[in-house]
């Protein structure tokens, strides 16, 4: 596989495990948020008998919130390279798409997210494969090519 092909493949790698992790987060908070006890999910309330919330509505609303849509919008902007000065804001990397940036922020969310829900939580079989879907963004976003794809060419 050239080095070209071998970037593309890497991009294309993180621009689908985005879409899998923010569809998945998305439907899963919404559905949580829609029946708060767990049914729609077939989670057991015993889920939570450690954490703290009485329902699953408030973490729906987070796993929605902080993962889901910001995983959904990180895919938009890394796959066209959509640009928004308001979104750039927040990019603590001036030299790099804000969109990389982003990819960076939710494989962090997203490995931080597991990590707190196994302290907190019982554990469930599709944990260790969100936790892996995190740290293969984390993976992917770091790569050389993938890095030089989105560094902002200043004049």
């Amino acid at each position: 596989m050239s080095h070209i092909s071998e970037h593309k493949f890497i991009r294309y790698l993180l621009y689908l495990l985005h879409l899998f992790l923010g569809i998945n987060a998305c439907i899963g908070g919404f559905m949580l948020m829609l029946k708060s006890d767990g049914s729609l999910l077939q989670m057991n309330q015993d889920f939570l008998k450690n954490s703290g919330f009485s329902n699953f509505f408030i973490p729906g609303l987070l796993l929605f919130t902080f993962v889901g849509l910001p995983s959904i919008l990180t895919f938009c902007g890394l796959a066209f390279k959509l640009n928004f000065k308001i979104i750039d804001m927040l990019n603590i990397y001036s030299d790099r798409h804000w969109a990389w940036a982003f990819s960076l922020y939710t494989g962090i969310t997203t490995i931080l997210w597991i990590a707190i829900q196994l302290l907190i939580t019982e554990y469930f079989w599709i944990q260790p494969v969100i936790i892996l879907v995190g740290l293969s963004i984390l993976i992917c976003s770091l790569t050389p090519g993938v890095m030089n794809h989105y560094k902002i060419k200043k004049f």
